[in-house]
């Protein structure tokens, strides 16, 4: 006598089904030309199943990219601030990268005109690298590593900024050698100095 079918082992495979035509189809078109139509044929289901889980297609390439993210889950901690800043701008720039086909610059497009999406990205992808961020750079400043009053909001800003910046004005991401240049500059203007200055 054969079993019923499992409706939560269906949902789930359709769900990933989904999940796998939409990178599939943004890294061969670009997410400017990813459309629901276009996912549901790839993966073999219908709009309305599409629809009953994700309320557009930028909500659906927020899911992708909140799967394939790593870092946020916990902060990187080697002991060498320098390799742990380097692990976790690196995933951003991987998320952004390349901008003509990556989902991760059209979503963020998108929700500059879509309030309900704007906040499902800040709320599940942009705080929890920011909470990531400051917990790694509080323990640097526990160790002494960094000035025990350095402003970790500026900090935040002073080595994600740059990336949004080259992102706006497609200026490209940074190569290893900039992004190197980048943190070793950010630490200097934190760090405390290692001796007192003569007087």
């Amino acid at each position: 006598m054969s079993k019923a079918p499992n409706p939560a082992r269906r949902r789930e495979s359709s769900r990933r089904a989904i999940l796998a035509a939409t990178a599939e189809l943004c890294s061969q078109f670009g997410y400017g030309r990813l459309t629901i139509e276009a996912i549901a044929a790839r993966a073999g289901v219908s709009k309305k199943t599409i629809y009953r889980w994700w309320p557009s297609k930028g909500a659906v390439a927020l899911d992708l990219l909140d799967e394939t993210a790593t870092v946020a889950a916990a902060p990187p901690d080697t002991g060498d601030l320098a390799a742990d800043l380097h692990s976790m701008l690196t995933e951003i720039i991987g998320m952004l990268t390349p901008p003509h086909n990556a989902p991760g610059p059209g979503v963020i497009a998108e929700a500059l005109h879509d309030p309900d999406l704007a906040r499902e990205l800040r709320e599940r992808l942009v705080r929890p690298r920011i909470a990531t961020f400051r917990q790694r750079l509080r323990r640097a400043q526990d160790a002494g590593q960094l000035h025990p009053d350095a402003d970790l909001d500026v900090a935040l800003d002073l080595l994600y900024g740059p990336l949004y910046h080259r992102l706006a004005l497609h200026l490209g991401m940074p190569d290893p050698a900039y992004l190197h240049s980048l943190i070793a500059h950010v630490l200097r203007a934190l760090t405390p100095p290692t001796s007192s200055a003569p007087h």
